[in-house]
């Protein structure tokens, strides 16, 4: 059972484009300390942790690792940029089948409670509760393509151009590298003249609603497909509530909360 719980959580696809981002075990100068555990034991124990939202002491021994172990590593490889390697290489994989629709791009973020730690501030629709706040950039069919985090009180057109200017480049099916969308949808809350002029600078087509002009509902038509995203993302229940002390933490579960979501399509994909 428990082996076929490590299969569910990492099968041989996923392992076969993380193992070669994983940075070397590097054993102590001194000598001595315990036997290293195996690389997809630990990345297992961390994907567990992400699904189930358990805390790290909880870990269950069947991973073959203990939570000392698998946290110690999980924070060597989030330094090291592992998890946000690992959403580019599978879009890479999405990118190269073609199945990456570079029509548009779509910006939304979401709040969620946060117990303690960097990245967070009063949330204003909240009751001033702490909390971060989760910035999601898509393609026009809701593939996560950047991703970030914020305190709950930093305004949502803080991320924009971070959010644009974090498209990887990606693999196509055919020719160069891509990381420019044709347009960029996004809600009132984005909207200003510095936006679209950078945006325009950029051979970028604004679509973004306009306050007191334009309704929700012509964005409403492609809000859905970020809004999924974002659901998509929360399906992971690290994500719903933040326990991290350190925001690079949870921006790491993030990242790898999408990365798993574009193999999920890769999956479906194979089927």
């Amino acid at each position: 059972m428990a082996v076929d719980l490590a299969r569910d959580l990492v099968p041989d696809g996923l392992w076969k484009i993380a193992a070669p981002l994983i940075p070397p075990f590097r054993p102590r100068r001194q000598g001595g300390g315990t036997v290293p555990v195996a690389d997809r034991k630990v990345f297992t124990a961390v994907v567990y942790v992400l699904t189930s939202g358990c805390a790290w002491r909880y870990l269950p021994p069947m991973f073959g690792t203990s939570p000392a172990t698998a946290h110690r590593r999980f924070t060597a490889w989030t330094k090291a940029g592992l998890w946000r390697r690992l959403h580019r290489a599978v879009l890479d994989e999405l990118g190269a089948r073609g199945e990456l629709d570079w029509s548009s791009a779509i910006i939304d973020a979401a709040s969620v409670r946060a117990k303690r730690g960097s990245l967070t501030g009063p949330n204003p629709v909240d009751r001033g509760k702490k909390g971060s706040k989760l910035h999601v950039l898509s393609e026009a069919q809701g593939i996560p393509l950047a991703v970030a985090v914020s305190g709950a009180n930093v305004h949502d057109s803080q991320a924009f151009k971070p959010l644009l200017l974090g498209i990887p480049s990606i693999r196509s099916r055919r020719g160069p590298r891509r990381r420019r969308p044709v347009k960029v949808r996004a809600d009132k809350a984005y909207f200003s003249a510095e936006h679209l002029a950078w945006l325009r600078s950029r051979r970028l087509i604004p679509r973004i609603a306009r306050p007191g002009i334009e309704s929700g509902e012509r964005l409403g038509r492609h809000r859905w497909k970020i809004e999924r995203s974002i659901a998509w993302l929360f399906g992971y229940r690290r994500l719903t509530v933040r326990y991290e002390r350190k925001g690079s933490h949870f921006l790491a579960f993030l990242g790898l909360a999408a990365a798993l979501t574009c193999y999920k399509k890769l999956t479906k994909l194979a089927t």
